[in-house]
């Protein structure tokens, strides 16, 4: 047993010691994995409160994902040369205890260009590779320096962060299976993630995200505002300077003198379109009620939704005959403030493809889609476009996108 791990057994309560005891004898027929010892169950009993029917019915659940999705063959999974090359990521240095770091610098995220390549499975199929990779590697640290390294950090870089694209439904929907795949089958790994460069809008995003967290996933996570100076100190309480990137407070750069260290944390960017699959657009099922306009030159179309029930979604897909259009969102209270942007008027390619999305209305109020074609002087916008309000997201829901992976 690693340095330190009989400690870990021994500091149990008699209550938790009989309840790892009473799991290991429940799931001695499925655990068939080196790894999965005593430190491993305990990360099952502790996601559940050390109720080991709970823990075991949670534990079988994951093995079951595991062998449908062929995780523990991961070494044969072809990794797509788009996400090989285009998803921001990376796992350079360890912290004071030995625990891997591992770092997505957000501003090189390209969702739509890594959907537009690919499936929403390969996708997630490469985000569970990296994150079984480094779990492997935070298990051989265990060994060597016990069971504090064997969880992982993670630093998530939010510089030119855009909530635009996670407003693209199908992008959403990946981000939220890809949150619930963790929390279901990865409990009690994390040991810290510092969100760093945090911008206001990111709010929005994380109060939603939250929903999806569990409390301990929660009370791991710390947030920065884009305030170097406080960030870069906690960064070197926890880790040390020769094992942390120069652009993070550390020392560590690329051979070029690069302080990023992008041969090792790959920065993402721009997906060339020679990867685009073909036959991306696919015929709409409810083309039946969507609704046509025309735009006209020099004009704005404007759509009221009243939202009485916070937590409800502003939902959207729209496309146009040829060219683009700008679209946004502002949102009205009915005590009579003036009106808030929501999601900037920004120019929409919707000639190519369908451009979908929602947003979740956190507050009651008017809010208004606005199609602006005042940009144009020349051509009236043919457009096409279904926008619906639907209720907050059941359990029962949230349970059905996870499982859709």
């Amino acid at each position: 047993m690693a340095p330190n791990a009989q400690q870990q057994i021994m500091a149990l309560s008699d209550d938790q010691r009989f309840a790892l005891m009473k799991l290991r004898r429940s799931v001695a027929d499925c655990l068939t994995r080196p790894y999965q010892d005593d430190r491993y169950l305990l990360r099952w009993l502790a996601a559940r409160n050390y109720d080991p029917a709970a823990a075991e019915k949670m534990l079988r659940a994951s093995l079951k994902w595991r062998q449908s999705l062929g995780v523990d063959d991961i070494s044969n999974w072809p990794i797509p040369e788009v996400y090989k090359n285009y998803f921001p990521s990376g796992q350079l240095g360890f912290d004071k205890d030995g625990a891997p770091i591992y770092y997505i610098p957000f501003a090189g995220i390209d969702m739509w260009g890594l959907l537009h390549s690919g499936t929403k499975t390969e996708i997630i199929k490469t985000a569970v590779s990296m994150l079984e990779n480094n779990l492997a590697l935070a298990r051989a640290q265990a060994e060597k320096h016990g069971p504090k390294a064997g969880q992982m950090v993670g630093i998530l870089d939010m510089t030119g962060f855009n909530l635009k694209q996670f407003a693209w439904r199908p992008a959403a929907e990946v981000a939220i299976q890809l949150i619930q795949i963790y929390e279901a089958n990865y409990p009690e790994i994390l040991k810290n993630c510092y969100i760093i460069n945090v911008p206001k809008v990111f709010a929005l995003t994380f109060s939603v995200v939250k929903n999806f967290l569990n409390d301990y996933t929660i009370s791991k996570i710390h947030i920065y505002k884009c305030e170097p100076q406080k960030w870069k100190q906690v960064l070197l309480e926890h880790i040390d300077p020769d094992q942390l990137p120069e652009l993070y407070g550390g020392t560590l750069k690329d051979p070029d003198g690069n302080p990023a260290c992008p041969s090792i944390i790959k920065p993402g960017g721009k997906v060339p379109k020679s990867y685009y699959s073909k036959n991306q657009i696919v015929e709409n099922e409810r083309k039946d009620e969507y609704k046509f306009a025309t735009v006209k030159k020099g004009d704005k179309l404007c759509l009221d939704f009243d939202i009485d029930t916070a937590g409800s979604f502003l939902r959207w897909g729209f496309l146009t005959d040829g060219h683009d259009i700008k679209f946004g969102i502002v949102k009205k209270e009915k005590s009579g403030k003036e009106s808030e942007e929501i999601l900037p008027v920004h120019r929409v390619t919707c000639d190519q493809t369908e451009e979908e999305g929602f947003l979740p209305c956190e507050t009651t109020g008017t809010y208004t889609v606005i199609f602006d074609n005042s940009y144009s002087y020349l051509r009236s916008k043919k457009l096409h476009y279904l926008i619906e309000v639907t209720p907050p997201l059941t359990k029962a829901e949230e349970n059905a996108i996870a499982n859709e992976a």
